[in-house]
């Protein structure tokens, strides 16, 4: 009997990880696209427009069958939810005009910062306690960002500080969602945050739209969305499998998926510097990855037991 339990446990850890390697397949397939899209003379603006309206096309879509609520606990948390979007739609922005200069496997390392920003905002923002070993991992992680974009070095461009401003948004976004995601349904920060995206870049979109030349463009203008959408409830689903400790150092796929697409599509070949720095940005993010990991293991032991069971499904 426990060995058919544990199969059975085995086989949805093993589903949530598949469902975190498609998410983040589907997350490289929106730079690639973007970066692409915009090389052939669209703004940045546009297809960003285009990446929200797509996701907020689909939560219509969900809000019609009733399967959104709207309506926040409180103003506050409105006001939570909003900004969560507004950091989201930024980090798309900056993402999106970076990536038109730099290689898509460094836009990739840099975004991967976002988990050593969050354990360094964790305490000022969240009141957690950031002890040395996390300390000590955020400063190797810093070593490795300005390893791979070597400031002062001939082949620093200024986009970097536009990747960085994604990393950093992407980390407030990702706090406000862990302060929210146990008093606001996850379908209402989507519906919210395709919203404010649409809502926010419908000007530019409008002053900067360049009609599509080709079948392929519009193909790939229209796809951005879904895969916006689709990408963030792979995401999701992924996490009711497995638990969101277990599935992060699959996150990092991302880097290889990227640096795949920028070889194939663009013929971009990252050098070593940007590789040892990536590895560095990696390894640092998994130091705390498992510093907290072990952190969480040593509260749940002194939980009373009837605390530290996990709830009926």
């Amino acid at each position: 009997m426990s060995d058919g339990a544990s199969g059975g446990s085995d086989d949805k850890v093993l589903t949530g990880i598949v469902l975190m390697l498609v998410a983040y397949l589907v997350f490289s397939c929106i730079d690639t696209s973007s970066k692409w899209l915009t090389l052939a003379g669209l703004s940045p603006l546009q297809v960003a427009f285009m990446r929200y309206f797509g996701h907020f096309t689909v939560s219509l879509g969900y809000l019609g069958r009733g399967k959104v609520a709207l309506k926040c606990p409180t103003p506050w948390l409105t006001f939570l939810v909003l900004l969560r979007g507004v950091f989201l739609a930024g980090s798309t922005i900056f993402n999106f005009i970076a990536i038109q200069y730099l290689q898509l496997s460094l836009t990739a390392s840099i975004l991967f910062t976002a988990p050593i920003l969050i354990c360094a905002l964790s305490w000022p923002l969240l009141r957690e306690p950031v002890g040395i070993y996390r300390w000590s991992a955020i400063a190797f992680g810093f070593c490795g960002v300005l390893i791979a974009i070597r400031p002062f070095g001939q082949d620093f461009h200024w986009a970097i500080f536009l990747s960085l401003g994604a990393a950093l948004s992407f980390a407030f976004y990702s706090i406000l969602t862990r302060m929210l995601a146990d008093t606001v349904a996850t379908d209402t920060m989507q519906f919210y945050s395709g919203l404010v995206g649409t809502v926010g870049l419908l000007p530019s979109a409008i002053l900067l739209w360049q009609m599509p030349e080709t079948a392929v463009q519009w193909a790939l203008l229209l796809a951005i969305g879904l895969f916006g959408w689709g990408g963030h409830q792979m995401l999701t689903t992924a996490m009711r499998y497995a638990p969101a400790n277990v599935l992060m150092p699959y996150g990092y796929s991302l880097i290889l998926y990227m640096t795949f697409w920028g070889y194939v599509v663009f013929g971009n070949v990252p050098d070593a510097w940007a590789v040892v720095g990536a590895i560095i940005i990696v390894a640092a993010g998994l130091i705390i990855w498992f510093r907290e990991r072990k952190l969480a293991a040593e509260r749940r032991k002194q939980m009373p037991i009837s605390l530290a069971e996990p709830p009926p499904q």
